[in-house]
């Protein structure tokens, strides 16, 4: 439950850098921002991978460019079920859904599957 509730803390951080900085990008308010990023992780887990297998043959031929319209239109597909959060356009979708991206990214270099901040210990034998 608490990796849950940390990976929904970060989506809602990238939605909110994406709200700051794509001018196409609204969000009014913090409960907003808190259910459309609940939301993007359920259409991330549901919706996405159906997209993802259905159009495999356009993504093999862009060598995986195409993903990134897929992510564009998860953005979208939220945007559409929240009536307080709007996304003016594809190329603003494209440009939030890579900040949001790029901000889950960089945030699981940090946190495991647990949600919890992980240390990693190599030790050396000497043998």
């Amino acid at each position: 439950m608490p990796g849950f509730v940390v990976r929904l803390l970060i989506s809602a951080i990238g939605l909110w850098i994406a709200s700051a900085v794509v001018p196409g990008v609204q969000i009014a308010g913090v409960l907003t921002l808190l259910i459309a990023a609940f939301l993007l992780g359920l259409v991330n887990a549901i919706v996405r991978p159906v997209l993802v297998l259905l159009t495999l043959p356009i993504t093999i031929v862009t060598l995986g460019l195409f993903l990134l319209v897929i992510n564009a239109a998860m953005l979208g597909l939220v945007a559409v079920l929240l009536e307080q959060f709007t996304v003016h356009g594809f190329f603003s979708a494209l440009a939030g859904a890579l900040i949001v991206s790029m901000t889950s990214w960089l945030a699981s270099w940090y946190i495991g599957p647990s949600g919890r901040v992980e240390i990693l210990v190599v030790r050396r034998s000497l043998y």
